[in-house]
């Protein structure tokens, strides 16, 4: 517990990660939350969507941290429940625990924070709130009601029923964790998104965790260092400084930094620069050791943030690459650019875009050169074509049986590639049109395939175990009597990664 003698130290607010399965209503929720409890300034209300926000309820201030729902996006989800002080778990009323559910859960339980159940959408007539808790106690979500500690609501937040007392909850549950920052302390953090804007520069959400963070310091990340131009709340407006809990949009770091990434204050940029370890992702390598009869794929990889290259590179780890293996050469956030063709040109790559263009200069380029730029909106639509033209670059497997033995007896004709051959089948079974391998002293020494067969001077389509036949062989070497011939077919089936 935190010495609360200390005069620096400040009850905080409660930084609350909404978490749950896609359509399970965490956005609507989190829209009804914003709307009704954040006071409009002079700009006009909210002005940008920054991953996090802060609101007032019985005046006092609470942080939600809005996690994307769409499951590629564990890793962004992970992290907002390590940097949250609570967990709101929203499971749909009429749907009951999801595959998504089931691994907000496993982040929640890895962060060690305590958890609300939201059940949502009580409006609809076929909410069945009691079969979810039943659901939850198979995850070890013990709720109140069936004899547990952990608190629910059921909520709608379509209508906004129940939104207050979930509100009065975190609240209360804010008021028994005791949770204080000192704020004698220089600034430190999370970031909480990050983007390239063509006019601003990066532009990064922070969420302050001790400290107060104001306009004019000095930070730096694992992977980027800036002083601060401007900093801003999530309506836009221009803010001298910031207390603790309190997400923040920044202005002045010279590069993007990692999502994820802790920020620390610093004196000067000296020390700063000095405080930046060389970020693990610079150096770019296949995303699973190569072999040497490993197809490698070069990708450039484009996105409108960081957290979207964070959650592409995830997806693609997830794909096999035993047999083909993705190196991604490059990525970065902004538009696709010529550089980034040129790039391409060189190491012969395919530019992936997510949620991001490529200017006019760029695409004229790539078409000259034959550069293939993908570009996509949904994350599952990017992991498929990447799936579809990896499987397209291995070989097809070639799938060979075996169905029958015959022991050449006698050679009745020669004739350059081809002969006539009288045996008998010793296993299986001979066929008409089947392919041929030439064995001699037990190993092969040609291979060829049967024209025909002929069974008691007929024509016959297969000839069985026991009985005598001849063949017209065409192939690669002469048989010889005593050889033992293998008839076999061979499918080739569609290469899978």
């Amino acid at each position: 517990m935190t010495d609360t003698k200390n005069s620096n130290l400040i009850t905080r607010p409660p930084i609350v990660v909404v978490m749950g399965h896609v359509d399970h209503g965490k956005t609507l929720l989190l829209d009804f939350i914003r709307k009704t409890n954040v006071v409009e300034g002079e700009t006009g209300g909210i002005t940008q969507h920054i991953g996090a926000y802060d609101i007032e309820y019985n005046g006092k201030k609470i942080t939600f941290i809005d996690t994307p729902g769409h499951e590629s996006f564990s890793a962004m989800r992970s992290r907002g429940a390590k940097v949250a002080d609570i967990a709101i778990l929203v499971v749909a009323a009429d749907e009951g625990v999801k595959a998504q559910t089931k691994e907000a859960i496993l982040h929640i339980n890895e962060a060690k924070i305590p958890v609300i159940v939201v059940i949502n959408k009580m409006d609809k007539p076929e909410s069945n709130p009691e079969k979810v808790k039943r659901e939850l106690v198979v995850e070890n979500i013990v709720v109140e009601s069936m004899a547990g500690k952990i608190p629910s609501i059921e909520v709608s937040a379509k209508t906004g029923k129940g939104v207050n007392d979930l509100l009065e909850l975190i609240l209360l549950l804010a008021e028994m964790e005791d949770l204080k920052a000192d704020v004698s302390m220089p600034a430190e953090g999370i970031v909480i998104e990050a983007f390239l804007d063509s006019l601003r520069g990066p532009v990064v959400t922070l969420i302050i965790q001790s400290g107060i963070l104001k306009a004019g310091t000095i930070i730096g990340t694992e992977s980027a260092v800036g002083k601060l131009k401007k900093i801003e709340n999530f309506k836009g407006e221009v803010l001298s400084e910031a207390q603790p809990s309190l997400p923040v949009v920044s202005l002045g770091f010279e590069q993007v930094p990692m999502v994820g990434e802790r920020f620390v204050s610093y004196p000067d940029f000296d020390s700063a620069k000095a405080g930046i370890k060389k970020s693990k992702d610079k150096d770019y390598k296949t995303m699973l050791p190569s072999q040497a009869d490993q197809t490698v794929i070069n990708l450039i990889l484009k996105a409108d943030v960081v957290g979207s290259i964070e959650a592409v590179e995830q997806v693609l780890r997830a794909i096999p690459q035993e047999k083909v293996a993705l190196k991604i050469l490059k990525k970065e956030v902004g538009a696709i650019d010529e550089a980034d063709i040129q790039t391409a040109i060189g190491a012969k790559a395919r530019i992936i875009g997510f949620r991001v263009k490529a200017s006019p200069a760029a695409q004229g380029l790539a078409e000259r050169n034959k550069v293939r730029i993908i570009i996509f909106d949904l994350i599952y639509e990017l992991a498929q074509s990447v799936r579809d033209f990896m499987t397209r670059s291995v070989e097809p497997d070639v799938i060979r049986t075996n169905f029958g033995r015959m022991k050449a007896m006698a050679i009745f004709m020669t004739e350059k590639n081809r002969q006539i051959v009288g045996g008998k089948v010793i296993e299986g079974e001979a066929r008409k049109g089947a392919s041929l391998e030439v064995n001699r002293n037990d190993e092969k020494v040609g291979a060829g395939r049967v024209i025909n067969l002929q069974r008691n001077k007929k024509d016959a389509d297969k000839v069985g175990k026991g009985d005598e036949c001849g063949i017209l062989y065409e192939g690669n070497v002469q048989v010889q009597d005593g050889d033992i011939l293998v008839f076999f077919s061979e499918e080739r089936k569609k290469g899978e990664l």
